[in-house]
């Protein structure tokens, strides 16, 4: 499938996880692919690897204009790069609120920012942000973490309306429990890694964690030509966690 040759595109975390997924895949269908990553070294040599902290604009500014200059152009920006945080409300120094803030919410406004006089000049212009199911379901220990997705959801909206006149498309991305680098790792750090992992795949309907391939596929589907009328919308990818409530196993 060669959907995506001649479109340009900018993945943010791109070097390990959903964000490495959606590289290859945008790769896979044609597009030329730049990885933007605080440690780009992880991404195939076949993509444009540069370093960015998207915590920083001028870190940000000068890996978007690199992209723009190596791929002759921007048509597509996957905003993926992210931090994650446990705890309750009583948990989380102010520090570390800022700190995730930051980079979920602030570091897309910066990634979008520079790329928009890029996206302007594309005819197939398309901004694509990783949330989480967490901005629209209640999880435990997962306070500010799910505050920051949940402005990612009402950045989104807003971006949409922003842009659809200049012709450029906003959606996001709703990823349940992904098996990721980001949750092995909680796994590795719980107390029984085995039971951890068996109550994080019970609590979505199909009965495991999401792979990264699969959130990839419905970002590129977004960024792609086939959702030329898609915008401002939010796609679970959730193995039915949001909207299914099923009876307990056994029971009709």
């Amino acid at each position: 499938m060669t959907e995506l040759t001649g479109l340009r595109a900018v993945v943010t975390g791109g070097a390990s996880g959903i964000g490495l997924a959606t590289a290859l895949l945008l790769a896979e269908r044609g597009a030329s692919v730049a990885v933007l990553d605080l440690a780009p070294d992880g991404a195939p040599e076949h993509l444009t690897a540069l370093r960015a902290d998207v915590g920083d604009d001028s870190s940000v500014r000068e890996a978007v204009e690199s992209a723009a200059a190596r791929l002759g152009g921007i048509d597509i920006v996957v905003n993926n790069a992210g931090i994650g945080a446990q705890g309750t409300v009583e948990d989380n120094p102010d520090e570390q609120w800022r700190q995730v803030l930051d980079v979920n919410v602030v570091g897309m406004v910066r990634t979008t920012r520079a790329a928009l006089p890029h996206l302007r000049r594309s005819a197939h212009a398309a901004v694509v942000n990783t949330c989480s199911i967490a901005a629209t379901a209640g999880l435990p220990q997962r306070a500010l973490y799910s505050a920051s997705k949940g402005a990612v959801l009402s950045l989104t909206l807003a971006m949409a309306a922003d842009h659809v006149r200049e012709g450029i498309r906003v959606n996001c991305v709703n990823p349940g429990t992904a098996d990721t680098p980001w949750v092995a790792r909680l796994l590795d750090s719980a107390d029984d890694a085995e039971a951890e992992r068996a109550a994080l795949n019970a609590r979505q309907p199909m009965g495991r964690l999401v792979s990264a391939r699969e959130v990839a596929e419905a970002i590129v589907y977004l960024a792609g030509p086939g959702a030329a009328s898609v915008t401002g919308t939010a796609l679970a990818v959730d193995g039915g966690m949001q909207g299914l409530r099923l009876r307990p196993a056994g029971q009709s």
